[in-house]
């Protein structure tokens, strides 16, 4: 059987940046497992970046330069671990009162000689939780590199304009701790959905990879003559029909990937150019005799959940609904001020009244329960539930990695005027960061609004 170029992956010849001390710490304070995982393990989670998919097909990355950057006189332990999997480790020790080590311009050097190399490097991966590598990234892409970004942080918001990938930092915590190869990703059943390699792009959020080129145009109308929203109309609890072809499996598989790996809903257009980079005859055949993109997403994909309302989204009806589009969770039209907060830093638009009780459930929880970055996400998010608030499970991810980011434990009982502080000195942190000239006022009323009201005593 002769195989078409579309069946084979692409080969990315990548250089590696790791600023190790900065993705340690980041990590641990979102999922200790993790840190401890990323640090002890670089040979398994390298294998996982090394197979993957972004929106032109599957890819196999060869890292020619595989550097980390670390500082001896407090992560030395970890060294052998990152020898032996085969990276070159750059001593970077503590050149200021203030502890801070020399990592970052050591990194930020070898990349620019990376890039005035003989050796072309298709791609360079960043691994960091700082947000202050977007002037690097603009230079390698202005020198037509492809550039990922894999942060430990809530920074990811601040990479999506400049990168043509982003990895958030639940995103990397699932990463560094999966044991399925990201090949199998489209194959997993009903459990908890895997992680892929950086390049697929999830919609809003901290937790998933976001590819920051501009969307595939929005499906023709035969495309999205369906007006369903919520699982896919026609949804059983069988799986979905099988392909009728090996090009329409492709897509399938495509798809599924696409979706089951983002931190939230896709914009419709992006997965349907998923499909059509897998299978671009899938026009010419009608979408395999379904008239339209969401007609053959909605009879091959029953269990996936689908939106029409412009600009269109697609989501894992496992992990999202509804509550998780963007722009669908507000019961109040936002303020001037929190438009902007909301589209410079990804902070979720949900009203003061939904803040409140976001946060209160968050408190009760660890309260109650010992703190799960897992589990307890999905505690809070069903509580919400039933509490009425419409706030979606990637809302609540986003707030906890912003209340573990600032340095608050969870790890023990907390009130809820400690986790709502906690919640606004991050959103006001990712607003600085962002360049936004906040007032005094400005401040206060941010505060008050992602604080649930919680935060202004």
């Amino acid at each position: 059987m002769s195989v078409t170029v579309t069946d084979q992956p692409r080969v990315l010849r990548s250089a590696l940046l790791v600023d190790f001390d900065n993705v340690y710490i980041g990590l641990k304070r979102l999922d200790p497992a993790a840190a401890e995982a990323f640090a002890t393990e670089p040979g398994h989670w390298l294998a996982q970046l090394a197979q993957g998919s972004d929106t032109d097909g599957e890819v196999t990355r060869r890292f020619l330069v595989r550097a980390c950057y670390l500082n001896p006189s407090v992560y030395s332990r970890y060294r052998p671990n990152f020898t032996r999997a085969g990276f070159r480790v750059v001593d970077c020790p503590s050149l200021t009162q203030q502890g801070k080590s020399s990592a970052d311009i050591n990194l930020v050097l070898d990349a620019v000689d990376a890039l005035a190399a003989p050796t072309r490097y298709d791609e360079f991966v960043i691994v960091s939780a700082d947000a202050d590598f977007t002037p690097l990234a603009q230079r390698c892409r202005a020198d037509d590199r492809r550039v990922t970004i894999i942060t430990a942080s809530p920074a990811a918001s601040a990479y999506r304009s400049v990168a043509d990938s982003v990895v958030g930092a639940d995103a990397l915590a699932d990463l560094v701790t999966q044991t399925l190869s990201p090949l199998d990703a489209d194959e997993v059943g009903d459990g908890e959905a895997t992680v892929d390699a950086p390049g697929t792009p999830p919609a809003r959020g901290t937790a998933a990879a976001t590819d920051a080129a501009p969307a595939a145009p929005a499906p023709t109308p035969a495309a999205t003559e369906a007006t369903s929203s919520g699982p896919a109309a026609g949804a059983t609890a069988h799986a979905a029909a099988p392909a009728t072809g090996p090009g329409e499996a492709r897509a399938r598989r495509a798809v599924l990937r696409h979706v089951r790996t983002a931190d939230g809903p896709v914009p419709l257009g992006a997965v349907a150019q998923a499909a059509l980079t897998a299978d671009p005859s899938m026009t010419a055949t009608q979408w395999a005799g379904a008239g339209g993109f969401t007609a053959w997403l909605t009879r091959t994909l029953p269990e996936l959940g689908v939106s029409t309302r412009p600009p269109g989204h697609v989501w894992d009806a496992r992990r999202f609904g509804e509550a998780d589009l963007p722009g669908a969770v507000a019961d109040t039209d936002p303020t001037d001020l929190q438009r902007q907060v909301i589209a410079v830093t990804d902070t979720p638009g949900l009203s003061q009244a939904q803040y409140r009780v976001l946060l209160e459930t968050l408190a009760a929880d660890v309260s109650a329960h010992p703190f799960d970055r897992v589990t307890t996400s999905r505690r809070v998010h069903e509580a919400c539930q039933q509490a009425g608030a419409k706030v979606g499970r990637s809302t609540v991810n986003f707030v906890i990695s912003g209340v573990l980011y600032v340095g608050l434990s969870l790890s023990e009982p907390r009130a809820p005027r400690d986790v709502a502080r906690a919640w606004a000195d991050n959103v006001i942190g990712l607003c600085r960061g962002a360049r936004m000239e906040l007032t005094s006022g400005d401040a206060a009323a941010i505060r008050s609004w992602v604080g649930g009201g919680l935060a202004d005593a």
